[in-house]
């Protein structure tokens, strides 16, 4: 089983011309062979972010003939009869597995979606790129037969809560720092796998996604009244990383695997086509309550910088009991490089730094090995430009596309922000709702088991 998951990315040596592409946006250098020659992945050192998915060009022309046929190697990426082409880097995906439960009318499943996905699903449907479709995401999702239609972004504030609360402990009371966030799983296994001795630097907390699953098999089974076994959990992510992330051992905090399955928003939009759904006609529809309820803080986590604005809006009310001059802070936002900036809360210049691209963090983490680093904490997002540019995103066949899509899903993920009630996690009513009623407190006993988790080396 973890053999399986460990080789996700893929790439067909029957159809990859060695033009380097894939090697070039490689954040670890897991891409090997010759120039010229059908590339294959290092899976020791594969992080499993899908870039080389993304940037991938060779494909199966229908002029050719190839020794595989087509039908052959749908069947081998786990995907349905579609009709675009089939490029030489892949991944595997769950399609059949979440098709074959949502067949069982008996089945009680519960969905999560991601930030980022809201922002790109459209795409695949002919929208313009960026648009923001979260009500007919929602009501597509109702019409494929998923019981409860929940939101990752509700686990966002979750999120915030436990890793703003932790960060302000490691600060006060003692503890590794600087403090690493953990939402990115490609980032997490990064630091496994190349920094094993800074692990204790990475936040305890688990991502949203795995957050939103245990949650689903606890509280929300409880809210039903079912049983956490009857729960089939799935989550749409942006993310091919997730789908190894949902699969890892520490992910059991319901007693089951927390996340059953991970479609990326590509598998959803397979799901959608494939049920005849007309996904442009489809009205606005609301996520379900309580775990779908989220604030602006937590739709902008799919941006680069946003786990790190998500988290100074609280953190500095945490610090200072007073509310945040503006919550918009522009100042960590961008894309792919390095920015590093000061929060003055009056008893403490809180600094910060938000890294996009694993190749850029890697001189920070030279320098914290060398004890020359002089910040409190650090965000790092593998993909260039944060989640919305994720590995399982929709496919951008030109780089100007790419570029203009990027832009676009940006903007309307703080637009999304903009338009909330809410702005900043702990003032969201569901999250506050669910520590009285549930959790306790953040870093309590019960928060603790349910949300936080411990990493380890790989090798």
């Amino acid at each position: 089983m973890a053999k399986k998951i460990q080789e996700n990315i893929k790439i067909d040596a029957e159809l990859c011309t060695g033009c380097g592409r894939c090697s070039e946006v490689c954040p670890v250098d897991a891409i090997e062979g010759e120039e010229g020659k059908p590339q294959s992945v290092n899976v020791a050192k594969c992080v499993m972010c899908g870039q080389c998915v993304q940037i991938c060009s060779a494909y199966d022309s229908p002029f050719e003939q190839y020794a595989t046929s087509r039908s052959q190697r749908l069947k081998e990426r786990n995907m349905p009869v579609v009709k675009e082409p089939l490029f030489a880097a892949y991944y595997h995906g769950d399609f059949f597995k979440v098709k074959k439960r949502l067949a069982d009318k008996k089945q009680f499943s519960m969905v999560q979606c991601a930030p980022a996905v809201r922002v790109s699903l459209a795409e695949e449907f002919g929208m313009p790129l960026g648009s923001l479709v979260p009500g007919k995401m929602v009501a597509a999702l109702k019409r494929l037969g998923f019981t409860r239609v929940y939101d990752t972004n509700f686990a966002a504030d979750l999120t915030i809560m436990e890793e703003g609360s932790e960060l302000v402990k490691r600060i006060t009371e003692g503890g590794s720092l600087p403090m690493f966030t953990s939402c990115c799983p490609a980032w997490v296994k990064f630091v496994e796998n190349e920094y094993p001795e800074l692990i204790d630097h990475l936040s305890s907390c688990k991502s949203p996604q795995q957050m939103a699953g245990s949650m689903f098999k606890t509280y929300g089974a409880s809210v039903d009244g079912v049983d956490a076994r009857e729960v089939y959990s799935v989550a749409i992510m942006p993310c091919t990383c997730k789908k190894f992330e949902a699969s890892r051992p520490e992910m059991k905090s319901s007693g089951y695997q927390d996340v059953d399955a991970v479609l990326t928003t590509r598998e959803l939009a397979y799901l959608i086509k494939e049920a005849a759904i007309d996904f442009n006609a489809l009205p606005e529809e609301s996520f379900d309550k309580p775990l779908g309820m989220y604030s602006g803080a937590g739709t902008i986590f799919g941006v680069t910088g946003g786990v790190m604005e998500a988290a100074i809006r609280t953190a500095y009310e945490l610090i200072t009991k007073e509310p945040i001059e503006n919550v918009n802070v522009t100042s960590v936002r961008g894309e792919q490089g390095v920015r590093k900036v000061t929060l003055d809360t009056g008893t403490l210049k809180l600094k910060t730094v938000v890294v996009s691209g694993l190749k850029n963090v890697i001189p920070i983490l030279e320098d914290i090995q060398r004890g020359k680093a002089d910040f409190h904490f650090m965000e790092v997002m593998t993909c260039p430009a944060g989640c919305i540019s994720g590995g399982g995103q929709p496919k951008m066949l030109l780089p100007v596309d790419g570029r203009i899509a990027y832009v676009n899903r940006k903007f309307s993920t703080y637009q999304h922000d903009e338009e909330q009630r809410y702005r900043k996690s702990h003032e969201n009513p569901e999250i506050q709702d669910i520590y009285k009623k549930f959790l306790g407190e953040p870093l309590g006993h019960t928060s603790h088991k349910l949300l936080h988790t411990h990493y380890k080396p790989s090798r």
